[in-house]
């Protein structure tokens, strides 16, 4: 977690920089961000973290007008991150910036209270465009995204609970649950992380299989990975802990 030497500027100021904080995992794409936008006069980088959680505790302490949120990320992800912090501070505006892209989680991001959604490949002034846009009070979605999705459909679908199914069905710690579960975590890790007892992580996995129709752990992984909530790399950790569960029994 990094913060920016810069000054913050007074929210109240309209010829004030907007104030943002990026939040990806890749310390290579965190840090281009961050050149990028502090080369822009109308943008002040107020810090970079690597991590949903990260993220949450960042907004909770400095209020930035507006998050550059990447979507894959350990421990909670940054569709989870989103809703979070829109509870957390109401006025900080959520930008998704993804490379991975499909219509549940255009529609998950929607309902998670996202101001805007770009694709990674976009280039520097659109960047900048959305942020703007968002700070004002509007959404903003990448022209890629267009021309391949019905966007007014999709947020017409976001405001349908009826049409929730999949993760969407979880609950917010439902959710957490499953992608700790992914990540290879133990029940006991799950509970640890979580700072909750066993048997309410072992309450709440129950709930996700019954919701998601899954038979096992690996069923829920297999899930999590097509829906983007966790990423490739970490499927041989998880096997890796599934192979040790079977001479523990904790599953």
């Amino acid at each position: 977690m990094q913060r920016s030497s810069r000054p913050m500027q007074s929210g109240g100021n309209n010829s004030a920089p907007i104030r943002v904080l990026v939040a990806d995992d890749h310390a290579v794409i965190r840090q281009g961000l961050k050149m990028l936008l502090e080369s822009r006069p109308e943008i002040d980088v107020i810090g970079d973290c690597e991590n949903g959680r990260e993220a949450l505790l960042m907004v909770e302490g400095s209020k930035p007008d507006v998050v550059l949120m990447d979507v894959v990320m350990p421990g909670l992800n940054g569709i989870e991150a989103t809703r979070q912090i829109r509870r957390a501070s109401p006025a900080t505006r959520v930008v998704i910036l993804s490379g991975f892209v499909d219509e549940e989680q255009i529609t998950g991001a929607i309902r998670a209270g996202a101001s805007g959604y770009l694709v990674k490949n976009s280039d520097v002034s659109e960047l900048v465009l959305a942020i703007q846009t968002v700070h004002r009070g509007n959404q903003y979605y990448s022209a890629a995204l267009s021309e391949g999705f019905d966007i007014p459909e999709l947020q017409l679908q976001a405001r349908r609970p009826d049409q929730r199914t999949g993760v969407d069905a979880l609950t917010p710690r439902e959710r957490e649950v499953l992608q700790l579960i992914a990540e290879g975590r133990t029940n006991q890790q799950v509970a640890d992380e979580l700072v909750v007892s066993i048997k309410t992580v072992e309450a709440h996995k129950a709930h996700i299989m019954d919701k998601l129709k899954a038979k096992s752990r690996t069923d829920l992984i297999r899930y999590a990975l097509k829906r983007g909530i966790v990423k490739l790399e970490s499927v041989d950790e998880a096997e890796r802990s599934l192979a040790n569960l079977a001479g523990t029994g904790d599953g």
